[in-house]
């Protein structure tokens, strides 16, 4: 696809539109958008190709941050209400079926569904719907400090969950 070949962008297209559009849906929540979306990042992913490094990571996990960029500032810049964050929380919690995820990628799933609503809204919010702290806190009329808190003590069972360590 870097060099220009169009039947390897063709096969990219075809193997990630579904995933693609599935999380610009997600985020946006309107169909017609979320295929507006999923073409915007496809165009990216056409146009940078040549910066997709493997050593930092999968084409797809590339690919899906592009997705998600693109969807919240999509949301950001039509100025509507994006998807409730307990919404979101929901979509992003059940099992999916087996081999359509990676195991790191389920257990994330279920952590965040096992953590205290106050602490997966945040979360969710920051993530998907690219909200800061302040902007939570002006949304949900808390003190900024509790959201803060909040996001921290939940990103804290998320990666001892993940066993994630420092260092």
């Amino acid at each position: 696809m870097t060099a220009g070949d169009q039947d390897a962008a063709s096969a990219f297209v075809r193997r990630y539109q579904a995933r693609v559009y599935g999380l610009a849906l997600t985020v946006v929540g309107t169909p017609a958008v979320a295929e507006e979306v999923a073409q915007d990042t496809f165009l990216k992913a056409w146009q940078h190709a040549s910066t997709y490094d493997a050593r930092r990571g999968r084409v797809a996990t590339w690919l899906l941050t592009i997705a998600r960029n693109t969807a919240v500032d999509a949301v950001r810049y039509r100025h509507e209400e994006p998807m409730d964050p307990d919404v979101l929380v929901a979509v992003l919690t059940p099992r999916t079926p087996p081999g359509t995820d990676t195991e790191a990628a389920i257990t994330l799933r279920e952590l965040l569904a096992g953590l205290p609503p106050e602490q997966a809204r945040p979360i969710v919010q920051m993530a998907f719907q690219g909200l800061t702290a302040r902007e939570i806190a002006v949304r949900q009329e808390i003190p900024l400090g509790t959201v803060k808190t909040r996001v921290r003590r939940g990103l804290r069972r998320l990666r001892e969950g993940l066993e994630v360590r420092d260092g």
